[in-house]
């Protein structure tokens, strides 16, 4: 009985120390998103003012801004999983799918702004065909992963449950 009792006591020590540790690495990557957020926001005005000042070509500004600016949302929304994660202790899927979405959705409008001037069906056309594609999946995944989430918190759900 007694060793049983230390071997759970042991094992509870391990796990509250692993927990530690995962907690330390989330907080690490967090920060890490934060100085990437910091960088991005103070190059995404020095590009643009850096633009203004040059030579002035009105389509490579706004295409550095949209661009930078899309990535700074998707770490943005980066560090929000990060925090979901710290604070539910589980990792969901549904931001990761909105991510790839604004991911998705970025190069689609980068692609897009690129090929105004000589666009090429045969390697922008694919490419934007493809990008739509995988859009539109993770779309309805996060469509479905939402609607099941919806099902679960029924109350007829809960009393099947048991």
């Amino acid at each position: 009985m007694a060793a049983a009792l230390s071997d759970k006591i042991r094992g509870a020590r391990v796990q509250s120390a692993l927990q530690v540790a995962e907690d330390a690495i989330h907080l690490v990557v967090a920060a890490f998103l934060v100085l990437l957020a910091a960088l991005l926001a103070f190059g995404v005005v020095s590009d643009v003012v850096n633009a203004i000042r040059g030579p002035y070509d009105e389509q490579a500004i706004v295409l550095t801004a949209l661009d930078s600016s899309l990535v700074l949302f998707i770490v943005a929304e980066l560090l929000h999983t990060v925090r979901l994660t710290i604070r539910n202790r589980t990792l969901n899927a549904e931001p990761f799918l909105v991510v790839g979405m604004i991911a998705g959705v970025r190069k689609v409008l980068i692609v897009t702004a690129e090929s105004e001037q000589s666009f090429q069906w045969k390697v922008q056309g694919i490419e934007l065909l493809i990008l739509t594609g995988l859009i539109l999946v993770m779309a309805l995944a996060l469509f479905i992963w939402r609607r099941a989430l919806a099902e679960d918190d029924r109350p007829e759900a809960a009393l099947q449950d048991r």
